[in-house]
């Protein structure tokens, strides 16, 4: 499932004295690299698995033949045993040559391999039975008996299997002695909680690994049909219920969730039991680094805040993906951000023709970059460094590398730094936004999708009012520039990402509180990096141009009861860790709204994504509006900046009263 990490290296070739390694030579070309080799050559080289081959196979068929005649074999047989044996043999070691049964890592065979022990059983067992029927009976002597030659095929088929078992056996414990002797011996005693998948998935990589410090003492699983089975040598104990005694029986150090689709409220419970009883507790990889063999024992992770939202997985329609995303250059702005980087690893698994990268900040487009190249090194990515506002960069770029799909997640985000920095935010979130979104228009990109968020319904804060803003920018365009699609997805708060809570609680929670909360009611939607990315794209590919999405965010979690529930995870009490309201900040509302009242909501073809027409302003007046804005965003008055927002955003409140004067009075 893995290569050798260099501690395995080194316990391989400690066992140079005990078992010979599969491709050593001590000839002139000992310093030549393997795959350069020929190939009469690397086949002459494994030596030993070629003398214990021959073994095998010449034993099988003296047996055979033993077995034939009850262990009292005639001469006459005898010399035809004789006379057949290096025919039977060669032809045995020719059929495993050209099955591939050589090309074998012999520490790593599995039920994978057996396969191909059986086509070449039957390339050997063909030719030698046409024989038997062919031949006249003058020559009787080359004429193997029907029974020899059945017993041999199985004989010598089931021998070479199973020497090459036994040999990866005593590889494994070899290692885990070598690893036992290192660490005295100890290692966690683990229960896996869940024996589907990814549980078996996780079992093979544990029992594989020489260097792992878990031990599997069972599995647990509610399924009725599974209980007290074996799987790989590891018996289902019991069920959920059965933890916390199984735990205490057995001197379980942790445990490991190996339920990759369970349900939100299965993982809570087994998390509630584990703390309760003070086990620690650790999850494997989501659904789709499963799909890609990514379970290995460095991804188990501790339980997140994340993987307890009441939320259903996401469910995606990859054949519509395919063709939105497939075969195409695909443009992602901001992706250095929590958001960019995300929609670029999610565009990755639906293999584009090109994937460009655009961010300002050098060392966050670095890090995407390298990620990508490791996970996915056959991609063709490009890092671009350029910012958003500026046209001649964008106009550049795009014309350049000239994608048909942009996906713009460039923006500022953070609520109170946007209240204090207003020229900024409306440069970087509405002059960006229509710099790009006009560009791609005029070269024809064929989709610019626009990530928003639920703070632009019924603005209260300047970065709400932004990007409700951006999102009437793009609905002008959709007019304008009939040939390209112009979309916008609208979501709440991200888990994990930049400047939200759960870091920040993270943090306040190491360093021994308090743990800070503005107001005792302040609700948010919530939802985890991986699945807005999943439903952005989604959406994208099913829009039809001029659409705002809103993608189902579930029900809005009080920031309270996380803060708490982060410091029950964390392995405290309120007691332990205070929680201190510090009152609303400049543009926070107490709750969010996904939608407005003129918005037809409709529902599409996927559970989680909502679609409707933007309803806004006429196009003319979003002209004059924006030109006004910019004027003033050269000036930096910010307090007339805010004014002008008000103006253009007639449902925002962002100087706590309504527009007073009609749209085209706006700048004049």
């Amino acid at each position: 499932m893995s290569s050798l990490s260099s501690g395995e290296a080194r316990s391989a070739n400690d066992l140079d004295g005990l078992l010979p390694p599969e491709d050593s030579s001590d000839s002139v070309m000992a310093d030549v690299p393997a795959a350069d080799r020929p190939f009469w050559l690397r086949f002459l080289q494994r030596r030993t698995q070629l003398l214990l081959d021959f073994v095998v196979l010449v034993g099988a068929l003296v047996l055979a033949y033993m077995f034939r005649f009850d262990f009292a074999m005639p001469k006459r047989w005898l010399d035809a045993l004789l006379l057949q044996a290096p025919l039977v043999v060669l032809l045995q070691f020719a059929a495993l040559i050209a099955s591939g049964v050589y090309s074998f890592v012999w520490r790593y065979v599995g039920l994978r391999e057996v396969g191909t022990f059986l086509r070449a059983a039957a390339m050997w067992f063909v030719p030698l039975l046409l024989l038997r029927l062919w031949l006249p009976v003058r020559w009787d002597e080359w004429r193997i008996p029907l029974s020899v030659l059945f017993m041999d095929t199985i004989l010598a088929a089931g021998g070479l299997l199973a020497l090459r078992v036994s040999r990866r056996m005593v590889y494994e414990r070899y290692e885990r002695s070598q690893r036992a002797g290192g660490d005295g011996g100890r290692r966690k005693r683990t229960l896996l909680v869940g024996a589907g998948r990814a549980g078996v998935l996780a079992l093979r990589e544990i029992q594989s690994r020489a260097d792992a410090d878990i031990h599997v003492v069972g599995f647990i699983d509610d399924d009725p049909l599974k209980q007290s089975t074996t799987i790989h040598g590891t018996k289902v104990l019991g069920s959920s219920r059965d933890l916390p005694r199984l735990a205490r029986e057995l001197a379980v150090d942790q445990a490991v969730i190996t339920i990759v689709e369970a349900a939100p409220e299965a993982r809570r419970r087994v998390v509630e039991v584990c703390e309760r009883i003070g086990l620690p507790v650790r999850s494997v990889p989501g659904f789709y680094e499963i799909l890609q063999g990514h379970v290995s024992i460095s991804r188990f992770r501790d339980i997140a805040m994340e993987d307890l939202l009441q939320r259903d997985p996401v469910r995606l329609d990859t054949r519509q993906l395919d063709r939105f995303l497939g075969g195409h250059c695909v443009l992602v702005t901001g992706a250095g951000g929590s958001i960019g980087s995300e929609l670029a690893h999610q565009v990755a698994r639906f293999a584009p023709r090109r994937l460009v990268l655009l961010e300002r900040a050098e060392f966050a487009l670095f890090e995407v970059e390298r990620k990508l190249r490791q996970l996915w090194p056959q991609l063709d990515v490009l890092p671009v460094i350029g910012d958003v506002v500026d046209e001649r960069r964008i106009r550049a770029v795009l014309h350049d590398t000239k994608p048909d799909v942009v996906l713009h997640a460039a923006a500022h985000k953070h609520v109170p730094l946007m209240e204090s920095n207003v020229a900024e935010a409306v440069r970087n979130n509405v002059f960006g936004t229509e710099t790009v979104a006009r560009v791609a228009g005029e070269l024809g990109v064929g989709t610019f999708l626009l990530i928003s968020t639920d703070k632009a319904v019924r603005p209260t804060s300047v970065m709400g009012a932004s990007k409700r803003l951006a999102e009437l920018t793009i609905q002008r365009f959709e007019a304008e520039f009939p040939g390209t699609r112009y979309e916008a997805v609208r979501f709440g708060n991200v888990l994990g990402s930049t400047g939200s809570v759960i870091p920040i609680f993270r943090d306040q929670i190491a360093a021994g509180g308090p743990v800070t909360v503005t107001d005792p009611d302040m609700k948010r939607y919530f939802m985890t990096i991986p699945e807005a990315a999943q439903l952005v794209l989604q959406a994208g590919a099913m829009g039809q141009g001029g659409e705002i999405f809103v993608l189902d965010m579930g029900e809005p979690v009080r920031i309270v009861d996380m803060a708490r529930e982060m410091i029950r995870m964390s392995g405290y009490e309120d007691r332990d860790i205070k929680i201190q309201f510090t009152g609303r900040r400049p543009g926070e509302k107490l709750f969010e709204e996904l939608s407005m009242a003129g918005e037809d909501m409709e529902k599409t073809r996927h559970p989680k994504v909502f679609i409707g027409r933007i309803e806004g302003i006429p196009a003319e007046e979003v002209r004059r509006g924006l030109e006004a804005l910019a004027a003033l965003v050269e000036s930096g008055d910010e307090a007339s900046l805010r004014h002008c927002l008000s103006r253009l955003v007639p449902e925002a409140t962002l100087d706590g009263t309504a527009a007073e004067l009609p749209l085209a009075a706006v700048g004049h």
